[in-house]
């Protein structure tokens, strides 16, 4: 991720009736390996990579219907007479391009992991190279106060709702025929036909934010081709939409206090406050005087209150990322330029004539607004709104705001309902003040899966526990269930090591941001 704050969420359906296992299995399709393409999103590449393109119905209820192409990948890695399998994974988002994401978690697992698997992953529908879908807009449609519904200084909606109502027209009038197949339980089911190409009897997973839904999804839908599941960073799969992001506006409250103690013991540079309490009475002056006269970034234009509220939301997501807030606030408090080149806003894709430049919030709307209804009614949300934005000020009460859901026809299918069904083979691990997948969802999360699953909980605000740059017991934990199948007897919480690495490379995903 990391440019931006982008860079910087069958059995469950009536005993399986509409899951595509409880039908004869497909036939094993062929997949005709070659080059990938150019990877997205600052994603690595490797040349022992290679790619291909899955057939897939666009509609599982009608499988002989009309297809599209998902481009899968896979990385080498595992060793003869130690190899147990594949494992695949997803970048989050919802949105995220995920075809080159071996070629990222290579560099991250230790290489006990790596001689038990394969690396794999896929596109997932409507993102990147598999049927990329777009609401025919530049990313300049998208501002990142409007996209990101940031209520007006008074508490009305009343221009986020005007925003999403239009943003819904375009996204559904250019989207296309497969606009409204794109979904987390369609996108498990290519998982599936792509364990099927691949000959195996069961696939092992390790992925979080979005990707922990999508997982859980999966584990659900096909439950005994699961081997080794890894949720992180984890969204409530009873929550999805629009309850899960509403979690946000109690989740800033909960990290900003360690933003607000690194820039306060940083006082004698950076002169913003020397308690924490300071920095937050400086939060909400710096949010006032941008409104009233916005700063010119060098890079990303003008920088509005509004935007720098979305700004520091998406650099809480891991203190890596603490020193570009810096930069950020420095700007605004006293028109210092910033010097690490990152930009506070909504980037697109590196661009690519096979992407549109708007796929990544195309993609993310089809998925948040096809997998479950939202409200209709403006004034749920306004009424949402006025109360959060004042147990909540720092989000003003963004995150229970409208967003073009609202907007959108109902989904095709209901959401898949996350159980217990299955084999006690998940880990999930969580970081305790998660801004993006707060804790409190990591308990719906853990709640779902009941007895199939274990817990692990870290003591620090990252997103993503997964996180070699912080090492912990979720890293050891994670590593020991991929290598050797052990699982923690009992959920468990801890400190992360006494001496985290300053610097390293973070688990690849792409926030719900």
């Amino acid at each position: 991720m990391r440019r931006s704050f982008l860079v910087v969420a069958a059995a469950a359906l009536l005993a399986g009736a509409l899951a595509p296992q409880a039908t004869a299995a497909p036939e094993r399709p062929a997949l005709n390996w070659g080059k990938c393409p150019p990877p997205l999103f600052g994603l690595p590449d490797d040349p022992r990579m290679s790619c291909a393109a899955l057939r897939v119905p666009v509609d599982y209820g009608d499988p002989k219907g009309r297809t599209i192409d998902v481009l899968v990948s896979k990385l080498p890695t595992a060793k003869p007479g130690l190899r147990r399998g594949v494992l695949m994974h997803n970048a989050g988002g919802p949105g995220g391009p995920s075809l080159h994401l071996p070629a990222a978690y290579v560099h991250l697992y230790p290489q006990e992991v790596l001689d038990r698997y394969d690396l794999v992953s896929i596109d997932p529908r409507g993102v990147g190279y598999s049927a990329p879908v777009t609401c025919g807009r530049t990313m300049a449609g998208y501002p990142a106060d409007r996209y990101f519904p940031v209520p007006a200084a008074d508490g009305s909606i009343d221009r986020n709702v005007e925003f999403a109502k239009g943003l819904a027209r375009d996204c559904l009038a250019n989207g296309g025929p497969n606009l409204r197949h794109v979904t987390t339980a369609n996108t498990a089911r290519d998982m599936d036909r792509f364990r099927i190409a691949l000959g195996e009897k069961k696939i092992s997973y390790n992925s979080g934010s979005y990707g922990s839904y999508l997982g859980a999804v999966y584990a659900t839908l096909f439950a005994e081709r699961t081997d080794r599941v890894i949720v992180d960073s984890n969204v409530d799969p009873n929550k999805v939409w629009h309850d899960q992001w509403a979690l946000w506006d109690h989740a800033f409250e909960v990290r900003f206090p360690d933003l607000a103690e690194w820039l306060a013991d940083r006082d004698d540079t950076l002169k913003l406050g020397a308690t924490p309490a300071d920095i937050r009475k400086k939060f909400f002056e710096l949010v006032d005087k941008l409104n009233r006269k916005p700063v010119i970034h060098p890079e990303a234009g003008p920088i509005n209150g509004d935007v720098f509220r979305v700004a520091v939301f998406g650099w809480s997501y891991h203190t890596l990322q603490f020193p570009l807030q810096a930069e950020l606030w420095l700007l605004a408090d006293r028109g210092v330029p910033p010097t690490s080149g990152a930009v506070p806003q909504s980037v697109a894709t590196k661009s690519v004539p096979a992407v549109p430049e708007d796929n990544l919030r195309a993609s993310q709307l089809a998925v948040l607004c096809n997998d479950a209804s939202w409200p209709r009614d403006p004034k749920h949300y306004q009424r949402d709104v006025s109360v959060n934005r004042k147990l909540f000020p720092l989000w003003n009460g963004t995150g229970t705001n409208i967003w073009p859901c609202a907007f959108w026809p109902d989904p095709v299918e209901p959401p898949v309902k996350v159980t217990g069904n299955g084999p006690a083979n998940v880990l999930i691990v969580q970081t305790l003040r998660d801004p993006a997948t707060p804790y409190i969802g990591a308990l719906g999360m853990r709640g779902a899966f009941g007895k199939r699953a274990k817990m692990v909980t870290v003591n620090t605000g990252n997103h993503g526990a997964y996180d070699p740059s912080t090492p912990s017991c979720a890293v050891r934990a994670v590593n020991d269930f991929l290598a050797a199948g052990t699982l923690p007897a009992r959920d468990t919480f801890c400190e992360p090591d006494s001496a985290p690495a300053s610097a390293g490379r973070v688990s690849p995903l792409i926030p719900n941001l």
